[in-house]
């Protein structure tokens, strides 16, 4: 029997909770986990995780999609190998002292750039006559240099017959995406990779791992840029609503010696409203809030509406549907907190700032790079209006 195994723990420094936190409108582990059960090799695919929070959230995405996810099953870790400093064996170790099967692919979720094939590539490499274990690699073709008694010396090309790209070999570096070995070899020698090993290549573009935020916004274009079906983008909107605080601002409340409230709004989202305004879309902002600053900026921008000291933004949505008469799957709403959350859930197309609440991301459709009050609305109207 072949199995996967996707270690994730909760205690990721670089990006808190970056194994659920969302890309692409899904958690980070979801990708690999897609991949993985897609993989007809594989027989059953494990996440292993000390995080209950993790848990919940990955059984959730299992109940939503059932059938996809049918060979996915939860199992626990030790603490001792949820540390900062505890190997990626010592899970996979773990594992197979509790667990019989005949053949391991450890995945890693911070490469969801991985595809069901290249898994399937590894397995079949894995049959060929003499193979112990599979590594996942990419081809880079740069020119490498060392530094030698301070002067640098290339390492893999003569500076005087320089090749041209498509006549350069160029050389294979390790992605982390996946490895495979058998339970027979990883018990035996303790490590991942053994004996006779064989690189599987995957595209470049899966050089990039997410460990840094950084690599973050890269990675997440990488991946709507090879599958244009996950900018998803709603058809015949009839109306753009939006939350105030947390999305048309930072969401800070600023006071002057004399008392007054201030808020700061980000001048591009004007556009945003008037680039919706010329498609003859119908705008508004729905807030909890009653105050007369958040109505002279809905009359700056010329909105159609605003709806103050709103409890229930849903109700409100549904009873200006009703008097437009359109349906809420023409609605697209941009909301940040949990009383957004049923909104950005219910309607057509729900959105949010990069800094919204977590369980508002994970229900979001689209989830903007910018934060509230960074010209969250202007991103969103240019993804809405893009040419597909």
């Amino acid at each position: 029997m072949n199995i996967a195994l996707i270690p994730v723990r909760g205690g990721s420094k670089s990006i808190p909770m970056k194994n659920i936190k969302p890309i692409c409108g899904k958690p980070l582990v979801y990708w690999t986990a897609k991949a993985a059960c897609q993989c007809p090799q594989i027989d059953r695919v494990y996440i292993s995780t000390e995080s209950q929070e993790i848990k919940q959230v990955v059984e959730q995405f299992q109940a939503k999609e059932p059938q996809l996810f049918s060979k996915l099953e939860v199992v626990g870790r030790s603490e001792e190998t949820a540390t900062d400093t505890a190997s990626t064996e010592s899970v996979m170790l773990e594992f197979a002292q509790q667990h019989e099967f005949e053949n391991i692919a450890l995945v890693q979720a911070t490469s969801p750039l991985l595809s069901s094939q290249d898994l399937t590539n590894g397995f079949q490499a894995l049959q060929t006559d003499g193979t112990d274990s599979i590594v996942s690699v990419v081809r880079q073709k740069r020119f490498q240099w060392k530094v030698n008694n301070g002067f640098a010396l290339p390492t893999n090309y003569d500076v005087f017959q320089r090749p041209r790209r498509q006549e350069f070999e160029g050389y294979l570096v390790e992605n982390g995406a996946f490895y495979i070995c058998s339970r027979e070899d990883l018990l035996r020698t303790q490590n991942r990779v053994s004996g006779k090993i064989k690189a599987v290549e995957m595209d470049e573009d899966s050089f990039f791992e997410v460990d840094e935020p950084r690599d973050w916004a890269i990675v997440e274009a990488l991946m709507r840029k090879n599958n244009p079906v996950l900018i998803r983008r709603p058809s015949n909107i009839r109306m753009f609503l939006t939350d105030c605080d947390g999305c048309l601002t930072d969401g800070g409340m600023y006071y002057s010696e004399r008392g007054d409230e201030l808020k700061k709004f980000n001048t591009r989202d004007g556009m945003g409203f008037g680039m919706l305004r010329e498609k003859g879309i119908i705008t508004g902002i729905i807030t909890s809030e009653e105050v007369e600053l958040n109505q002279r900026r809905a009359d700056k921008l010329r909105l159609d509406f605003l709806e103050s000291g709103c409890k229930d933004k849903l109700a409100a949505i549904q009873k200006r549907c009703e008097k437009y008469g359109i349906s809420l799957e023409q609605v697209v709403y941009v909301g940040d907190d949990i009383n957004d959350l049923e909104a950005v859930r219910t309607v057509g197309y729900g959105c949010c700032p990069s800094d919204a609440m977590p369980c508002v991301q994970q229900a979001a459709d689209y989830i903007a790079s910018a934060k509230g009050g960074q010209g969250v609305i202007r991103e969103i109207v240019e993804q809405l209006l893009e040419e597909p």
